[in-house]
């Protein structure tokens, strides 16, 4: 069978998770305790993939559930499917994150991530062919953001051939650039009157998006805005400069790829005419 291994942090990625078990437990015909009451055996046929089959004949979920704060988990214990999970698999602090990316990252969860790991692993080790992995956690606050971050790239270390699968809430901002192909495509074609819109005026409204983005953080980056309650809990102000960096040279890749397709359809346009004139 191939498991998949899910993990959910933070309060949000809590929420989501312990909504996301009911769904699936009420697909696959098992109730608060783990006992089967379904009536149709497709029910059970994949029933492994999500959970392992205790020898009382109960299914409890492959979850490992953390945070920074212990409130989280007594709201998903007292839940209407907080019995189902494994108690050993609660995994939590008592100090918090304080909403900042910087203690989830580096301070109060790299003190937990390594008990995290000790029950990802115990998980992993009983699967018989794990599939992957997936995460459910928050781009804003700390737990879920900045734990949540550090536990995937532990993870991609650890299991580099397994399927990671995130689920991610961006909340608690006030812009979020969220960057679709469809939309973009939508943008050209009704905004821009383009009849055919390609990569090439794609490419330039991402570029012109990232621009954007790169001057403001830059802008903030000056001013020092903000900066203390990230060095404050052990993050390099270098991180900050090599991200500003990043954004510099990702705008310059677009616009060499805009620069190439330019060329790539003059130079197509130009064939056309030669074919026409033949």
């Amino acid at each position: 069978m191939r498991e998949i291994l899910h993990v959910q942090g933070g309060q949000c990625g809590n929420q989501i998770g312990s909504k996301f078990w009911e769904v699936v437990c009420d697909e696959h015909g098992i109730d608060p305790t783990g006992r089967y009451v379904g009536t149709k055996d497709v029910q059970l046929e994949r029933v492994n993939v999500y959970y392992n089959e205790a020898s009382c004949g109960r299914f409890v979920p492959r979850a490992v559930l953390m945070d920074l704060e212990p409130g989280t988990m007594d709201s998903v214990r007292t839940g209407p499917y907080g019995q189902i999970f494994r108690p050993d698999n609660f995994v939590f602090g008592q100090s918090g994150a304080g909403n900042n990316w910087a203690k989830g990252h580096y301070t109060e969860g790299a003190e937990l991530i390594d008990a995290v790991l000790d029950v990802v692993r115990k998980e992993a080790e009983n699967c018989d062919c794990l599939q992957g992995f997936q995460v459910c956690h928050s781009l804003g606050g700390g737990t879920g953001s900045g734990m949540g971050t550090l536990l995937i790239s532990k993870i991609r270390e650890e299991y580099p051939d397994r399927m990671m699968l995130t689920f991610s809430l961006v909340e608690n901002a006030d812009e979020c650039m969220v960057l679709d192909n469809e939309a973009l495509y939508d943008i050209c074609f009704r905004t821009l009157k383009l009849t055919t819109p390609s990569l090439f005026y794609s490419g330039m409204l991402s570029q012109e998006m990232f621009r954007r983005v790169s001057e403001q953080f830059t802008a903030m980056f000056r001013r020092k805005a903000f900066l203390h309650w990230y060095t404050g809990e052990g993050m390099d102000e270098m991180e900050f400069t090599e991200a500003e960096s990043n954004m510099n040279d990702l705008v310059s890749e677009y616009q060499q790829y805009q620069d190439a397709t330019a060329d790539e359809e003059g130079e197509y346009e130009d064939e056309e005419e030669v074919m026409e004139d033949m």
